[in-house]
């Protein structure tokens, strides 16, 4: 049993750290206050060659592994950027892998390079507001009129949708009463968001304000069948293949920011002098942040078993899950932790801390609730009854 990183991930996580020296926390501060996409971040990971770490090498990408991309975006949530910074790039890592595994030799060709260059931003269309995680029942129907699909319907909670210009999107082309199975009938695309027939408008947040999300209403949006990812109806199944490393990369970000919020908590117990002694000195401030870095530790060790066995192709959705349950309860604990060991001085915006647990709270919540994740491990790894 080797935990060692082999010396070309090593060299990926130090290119990624020093990449990333260039945007300080100032940086993100700004974005923080003031908005709007993190345009020259963005260029300057893909002009380094990241942004197509598992793209396969013929079609301009690195041809590496979940691993390497988790180390890559665990890099990037640690030195600072958090969540702004590492769903900047988020999609490009694992969201056209559906392309990868199922596309045909022209769709790669033509879909994947412009990816892995930086030259196109795409976003990911799933979720819709009355169906949540439910996606067998989602409403965007996907209608064939010859060579073009007619696109109509609502999503919600779409990143990167105000500066994207293509789209990954899950809709149904068969009605769920005339499907055997609910899973059935539903197609994926890989298109260009044409904005004259997709109104898009952005949610207010309370955090990542870099980084948009947003609500998409189509309407009559044409899609040519040459844009259609694999088979009709089988779009459900194809999008599964990339959750798992989806959950592993969150939780890569998760374990970033709780470090940057540990991190910064340590220098501040180091430096605070009060009654004639450093905070750190007290128990009270140590013990908490010494249970942060075990609890992110621990959570590190399963996200890289998640990792490395979704990369030697076995089964790893109970890995992936659980790194990912345990990094966001880490982030938020060790972020809560951070803020307390500040004080008062937590709470103001020049600290940082109090924008790393706003971020936090992103992988806690989404892309899967905590209270679904250990319903996953009750049915699938205790074998428990189904609860939902």
């Amino acid at each position: 049993m080797d935990f060692a990183l082999s010396p070309e991930q090593q060299a990926i996580r130090e290119g990624v750290a020093a990449l990333c020296a260039r945007f300080d926390e100032a940086y993100w501060l700004q974005k923080d206050r003031e908005g709007g996409f993190p345009h020259d971040f963005h260029r300057a990971v893909a002009e380094a060659g990241y942004l197509g770490i598992c793209i396969p090498e013929e079609h301009g990408g690195s041809g590496l592994g979940i691993t390497e991309a988790t180390l890559m975006m665990e890099a990037i949530a640690a030195s600072g950027a958090g969540m702004s910074g590492a769903t900047a790039v988020h999609l490009n890592i694992f969201g056209l892998h559906p392309v990868v595994v199922h596309g045909t030799k022209e769709q790669k060709a033509r879909m994947l390079p412009p990816i892995a260059r930086g030259e196109v931003k795409a976003c990911f269309g799933v979720t819709e507001p009355t169906t949540g995680l439910d996606t067998t029942r989602l409403k965007t129907r996907a209608e064939r009129r010859g060579d073009r699909y007619i696109v109509n319907g609502q999503k919600v909670w779409i990143s990167t949708a105000q500066v994207a210009d293509t789209i990954l999107l899950l809709a149904r082309t068969t009605p769920i009463e005339q499907c055997r199975s609910p899973a059935d009938g539903i197609s994926l695309f890989y298109t260009k968001l044409d904005r004259t027939r997709a109104s898009v408008r952005e949610i207010e947040k309370m955090g990542r304000k870099a980084v948009d999300s947003n609500e998409i209403f189509f309407s009559d949006m044409e899609v040519p069948v040459e844009d259609r990812i694999g088979e009709e109806g089988k779009g459900f199944r194809y999008i599964l293949h990339g959750l798992n490393p989806e959950r592993v990369l969150i939780a890569a970000e998760a374990i970033g920011i709780g470090r940057a919020a540990l991190k910064r908590a340590t220098e501040y117990a180091r430096e605070r002098v009060v009654f004639g002694r450093p905070i750190g000195q007290n128990q009270a401030v140590q013990h908490p942040l010494a249970q942060d870095w075990m609890a992110l530790e621990a959570a590190w060790m399963m996200t890289l078993q998640a990792a490395w066995r979704y990369d030697q192709a076995m089964e790893c959705g109970a890995q992936a899950n659980a790194a990912k349950y345990l990094a966001a309860e880490a982030a938020m604990k060790a972020c809560q932790n951070a803020i307390m060991t500040h004080g008062g001085f937590g709470y103001a915006r020049e600290y940082h801390v109090e924008r790393f647990l706003r971020e936090a709270m992103i992988p806690w919540i989404a892309p899967v609730s905590p209270n679904l994740i250990c319903c996953y491990i009750a049915e699938r790894v205790l074998g428990l009854p189904k609860s939902y």
